[in-house]
């Protein structure tokens, strides 16, 4: 499995001879309701928009989850999965796979390669609940995989399935996550960012830790943070991020969990060796 941050919540994940896109933003600014007064997202040197995507995967609707000017610029056959809010944005842009998923649902590629489950999400607003996702990537489902590492060592890629969670502002639907078992990689915040230092706006930290002794995965890595983003804007100033990575791996070495926590470069592939887990919903 080889994944890329691309700044903020975009990342792009390969495995099963498949790329998935999500959240992507990569052109123009990034702003809310065409307000860029109150805060305003700019990329300065933003990197090409990949190609060959099989999926696009949307956690929400808001800009900084389903980029309007970016979804416009991608080959409107792409499937997307997406929530309902995602959807709808994905739909006026012409899109014409578009699947629907709301909480407790799931579904595949027609190939059946990639199975998206959708667990409940952030809180948007006074009480929307937006999507967390499960990816699994089916094994021995392209033949580029070959299950050897770069050092030549077997690692039981090709023979096992490969799950992957994927959640941007740090709330793990607990009650459900549960059930689920062991995943392989979780994406989830580790820096606490807030409006003023007082109004939650990504949580990390210890609700990371949280998310780590539900899904006990082999390997985390943070999302939702600015990278080679600036912010400027009314409200950008008033925008704190505290903890982060170094904070997430104290915490779970003071609880005798395993995971590792790898910090990516933003546009560098991070090319993961994992070992055969029990799978997710096993």
């Amino acid at each position: 499995m080889k994944l890329t941050w691309f700044d903020a919540n975009t990342w792009l994940i390969e495995a099963a001879g498949k790329r998935v896109l999500i959240d992507p933003w990569f052109v123009d600014d990034l702003t809310f309701g065409d307000l860029p007064w109150l805060v305003r997202g700019i990329k300065t040197d933003p990197p090409p928009i990949p190609g060959e995507i099989d999926l696009i995967l949307l956690s929400q609707g808001l800009a900084d989850h389903a980029h309007p000017p970016t979804l416009k610029q991608l080959d409107k056959s792409i499937p997307v999965m997406a929530s309902p809010d995602g959807a709808a944005v994905a739909e006026s842009l012409g899109f014409r796979q578009v699947t629907t998923l709301t909480h407790g649902e799931s579904a595949a590629l027609s190939d059946g390669t990639v199975k998206v489950q959708t667990f409940i999400g952030a809180i948007v607003g006074m009480n929307k609940k937006e999507n967390a996702y499960v990816l699994t990537f089916k094994a021995n489902a392209s033949s580029s995989t070959n299950g050897s590492s770069s050092n030549g060592a077997h690692t039981d890629e090709a023979d096992s399935d490969r799950t992957l969670y994927y959640e941007p502002h740090g709330y793990p639907d607990t009650k459900h996550l549960k059930e689920l078992g062991q995943v392989d990689v979780a994406i989830a915040p580790m820096a606490n960012i807030t409006l003023m230092g007082l109004a939650p706006v990504v949580r990390g930290g210890e609700v990371a830790l949280q998310l780590a002794e539900l899904l006990r995965p082999q390997v985390m890595l943070p999302t939702a943070e600015a990278g080679k983003v600036t912010y400027d804007g009314l409200i950008a100033g008033a925008i704190k991020a505290a903890g982060g990575v170094d904070e997430v791996r104290s915490l779970l070495a003071a609880k005798g969990l395993k995971t590792q926590v790898i910090q990516p470069v933003s546009g560098e592939a991070v090319d993961l060796t994992l070992q055969r887990t029990v799978q997710a919903g096993a």
